[in-house]
């Protein structure tokens, strides 16, 4: 019998009809190439009611019951490659990264190419080895459209060290965003459960159960009218958390399409991580470090009129 990684049962909407059932897939996975996504239909690791050798071309009803089959990671080796990286922080146990937008941190389900993890293994010849081929260094993640800081451990010691911060919320961790709408209360704390949605579950939810806590303060640094810049700081790292938690303020963040804030001149969410600040975890030094806001969150900011020097950190 086959391991599977995961197992994810899909219930497809009356909104869903006629699409062919390889394009509503590459949907649902929206960081997976449609190849992969063919290749798990080729293989029989899609059935719909209960019935296996599904073509890529059927066609859906609005009313079926999906289930897809993750198999286990291949063993693969992911090549160097020279793609542009920004360091702004190096020595012998780790770097820090201005990760562009739209970049994916390590391959996954048919992503084996163009990754940050590609483009580290060029760059960067010492990496930890704790988490294997797939994500050497890798510590903590960022969404693909999401841009800015990210911490890649150069060896094992320091992996295990970071990983511990990570969990004891000793590194300190800020974004910012543009969230749509005013903000009736300048400044809060969000604390909830996040989880799958029930309805969807590509997307991340607040949940009244089996999900787990996340944590998150916010302070709006500028507003014009319909728009608001606001300063993020996260206690816990949940999968979307800052985009569900603004979602659930009625204030998703601009140009985010998977929570409900599409936009014709944000061509992917303006969220950007731009400030950590924690204890080295080889030194006990104190490390403070700024991520340059992107090129993109700076033209639609400017277009809005919302001023980016209030945003306190980055312009000590």
């Amino acid at each position: 019998m086959e391991n599977y990684k995961e197992i994810i049962e899909i219930k497809v909407e009356e909104k869903d009809k006629t699409k062919r059932l390889d394009s509503f897939l590459s949907e649902f996975f929206e960081e997976s190439t449609r190849s992969y996504i063919q290749k798990l239909i080729d293989n029989n690791n899609v059935s719909i009611d209960n019935k296996d050798k599904i073509k890529s071309g059927y066609k859906l009803k609005g009313k079926e019951n999906i289930v897809v089959r993750i198999p286990e990671d291949e063993v693969l080796e992911v090549l160097p490659e020279d793609l542009p990286i920004d360091i702004v922080y190096q020595d012998k146990d780790m770097v820090i990264i201005n990760k562009d937008p739209g970049v994916i941190v390590h391959p996954a389900q048919g992503f084996y190419t163009g990754t940050l993890v590609n483009a580290v293994l060029y760059h960067i010849k010492d990496l930890s080895t704790i988490n294997g081929v797939i994500r050497p260094g890798i510590v903590h993640r960022l969404d693909k459209d999401t841009s800015g800081l990210i911490i890649i451990a150069k060896n094992d010691v320091a992996h295990v060290k970071l990983t511990d911060m990570f969990k004891d919320k000793t590194i300190e961790k800020r974004y910012v965003c543009i969230c749509k709408g005013n903000f009736k209360n300048q400044s809060g704390r969000i604390e909830t459960l996040i989880g799958r949605d029930s309805r969807d579950r590509k997307k991340m939810a607040v949940v009244l159960e089996n999900g787990k806590i996340a944590i998150t303060n916010y302070e709006v640094i500028d507003s014009v009218d319909g728009f608001s810049l606001v300063d993020v700081g996260i206690e816990t790292g949940r999968t979307h958390q800052i985009r569900v938690h603004m979602k659930s303020l009625n204030h998703p963040i601009l140009g985010d399409e998977t929570y409900g804030s599409s936009s014709d001149f944000a061509k992917r969410q303006m969220l950007h991580s731009y400030y950590l600040n924690f204890t080295h975890p080889i030194t006990g030094e104190n490390i403070t470090v700024l991520g340059e806001l992107k090129d993109d969150f700076k033209n639609v900011a400017k277009r809005l009129k919302l001023d980016l020097t209030k945003i306190v950190r980055m312009n000590k």
